[in-house]
């Protein structure tokens, strides 16, 4: 039997005499990676073929993919000024201090100190007493308990660097998507513009018609209706921009009083191809997958901590020291006083309190290794609803752009029918929304399509790599 497993109380005090031989025996179980759930490719990569290189999302900033620079701009203001990121920033300077400070444990602590004071009895007079110490301590790491904490906080600060890179990669993608939905108002914007022009146009086009007794005055309320509810629109898509400008002026750290985003009608829709790769990376790649399986290694350091206390405490003390009623005394070989002492302390009842201990630790590693395959199966559905999520509205886009060209042909064809006197206005208007809702529709999908690239890359982990330093 190890010298270093657990041993009955009568049997523990034995242990005092073999301490220091014992220097660097670790009760703690050796760390080893929770095996994640299998996956040898993703089921939605079937006819998947991505033109970019498969190093893509390492070479530089993943956002750049889309070409925009005044996009590029915006989420570098993301890194310096977003409050979230700037809390993950002091939590991670927090962890980093943890492991200074848990290493420092595993050093003897060294104090001086020097005193002086003045007492006497009235008839007597008065004497001084000086008092100079040099002192020392030091807990010799017999059992491991002092690494299994620095191991811990290492862990730890880890985590923290994960998640560091989390908030970076949500805030960034937040951005992006806020911005590519204010670029598709903006195309919609305009769009509607040019039909509210149009059909003020038609308007005065029914009205003329109507004053010389061609047209229905029902002709002229329908145009009227229409154009009432055109400009209705574009009001609510104002709002809607207003509100997604708010969102990206809190994103990049401003008051939203303080930041404005020219519209841009010119609307260049960029996709970019994302390369997936195999489903293994997405273990180095997201962040949120290395912040929980640092979490069980820290986890599986509690455990060692947690066994060491069945084991005596050792001490090492040591103080040099000189005293005398003059200053120049305390420089003097004859005053000079030392010592040298070995402690130890050890638990002989406490109700089963270390085994709780143990125990607790022990299911606490179990629940980390959970969440951590659980992490691990989230992020495979997350990738896997992306990529069909990609693979649809690349379809849909086509089938837009048919209907699309299809609504403006049937529109133009009832107006020359309308005008030619063969169709009532009715027909007019069903044949006018039907087109601008085609051309909404095919602005909304193209608008999806960078949001989903979006989406993908963030799930990809955005080229982030496990155990890359902030």
């Amino acid at each position: 039997m190890r010298s270093c497993m657990q041993t009955s109380t009568p049997f523990r005090l034995t242990l005092l005499a073999l301490a220091l031989s014992l220097a660097g025996c670790a009760v703690g179980p050796a760390y080893v990676r929770p095996e994640a759930p299998p996956s040898a490719a993703f089921k939605e990569l079937d006819g998947w073929v991505p033109a970019a290189p498969a190093d893509a999302l390492e070479r530089g900033p993943w956002w750049q993919l889309f070409g925009d620079p005044l996009l590029d701009q915006l989420v570098a203001g993301v890194e310096v000024s977003n409050q979230n990121v700037a809390v993950a920033v002091a939590n991670y300077a927090q962890a980093r201090a943890a492991v200074a400070q848990q290493r420092a444990a595993l050093f003897p602590t060294v104090s001086l100190n020097l005193s002086g004071d003045r007492s006497g009895v009235r008839s007597q007079g008065a004497d001084n007493s000086y008092r100079l110490n040099l002192g020392g301590s030091w807990e010799p790491d017999v059992w491991g308990r002092l690494r299994a904490g620095v191991a811990s906080a290492q862990a730890g600060l880890e985590a923290s660097a994960a998640d560091l890179a989390s908030a970076r990669l949500s805030s960034q993608g937040e951005l992006a998507s806020n911005y590519f939905t204010i670029r598709a108002l903006d195309a919609q914007s305009a769009l509607l513009s040019r039909t509210i022009a149009g059909y003020e146009r038609e308007l005065q086009i029914t009205q003329n018609r109507f004053n010389v007794g061609i047209a229905a005055r029902t002709d002229v309320l329908q145009a009227q209706t229409q154009l009432a509810s055109a400009r209705s629109d574009a009001l609510s898509l104002a709002r809607q921009r207003a509100q997604f400008e708010h969102a990206i002026a809190i994103l990049v750290g401003k008051a939203p009083s303080e930041f404005t985003l020219a519209a841009s009608p010119e609307w260049r829709v960029t996709v970019p191809e994302v390369p997936v790769g195999v489903p293994a990376t997405l273990l180095q790649r997201r962040p949120d997958i290395a912040a929980a399986e640092r979490d069980v290694a820290a986890a599986n350091a509690e455990i060692g901590i947690a066994r060491a206390a069945y084991f005596p405490n050792i001490g090492l003390s040591g103080s040099l020291g000189s005293g005398g009623s003059r200053v120049g005394d305390l420089f003097s070989a004859s005053n000079a006083a030392w010592s040298f002492g070995l402690s130890a302390a050890q638990s002989i009842f406490n109700a089963g309190a270390i085994r709780a201990s143990v125990a607790g630790a022990e299911a606490r590693q179990q629940a980390a290794v959970a969440r951590y395959r659980q992490t691990v199966l989230n992020a495979f559905a997350d990738v896997e609803d992306q990529l069909s999520a990609t693979r649809v509205l690349a379809q849909q886009q086509e089938l837009r752009r048919q209907a699309s060209e299809a609504a403006d042909l049937v529109e133009q064809q009832i107006m020359n029918r309308y005008r030619a006197g063969q169709v009532g206005y009715t027909e007019v208007v069903q044949a006018q929304a039907t087109a601008l809702n085609a051309r909404r529709n095919l602005v909304q999908v193209q608008s999806d399509r960078q949001t989903v690239a979006v989406a993908l890359i963030q799930s990809l982990g955005g080229g982030w790599q496990a155990g890359a330093a902030p």
